[in-house]
């Protein structure tokens, strides 16, 4: 699913909205969580799952189009666990 059809989704659930109030909502969840994991948080969602970053340590690469090494820094990447009700539903 695409952000586009999560919108007509909850457009056609949500009659009584307007399409702007609809998106205005989903940029501010996902702004949120997004906002959450820059500062280092994390974003917990029950019965969905967990959003939190994970340290990347630096490393050495290899550019493919030369063969070249080259220094990769260390960064953090955004990883999500899902939650036990989520597994569940996954798995049945």
């Amino acid at each position: 699913m695409i952000r586009s059809e999560l919108l007509q989704l909850l457009a056609k659930e949500n009659a009584d909205l307007r399409a702007e109030d609809v998106e205005r909502a989903v940029d501010i969840f996902f702004d949120e969580i997004a906002a959450r994991l820059a500062k280092g948080g994390r974003a917990e969602l029950r019965g969905f799952g967990a959003f939190s970053t994970r340290q990347r340590e630096a490393r050495k690469g290899r550019n493919p189009r030369t063969g070249e090494t080259v220094e990769v820094p260390g960064k953090r990447v955004p990883f999500f666990k899902p939650g036990k009700e989520m597994r569940a539903r996954l798995n049945a």
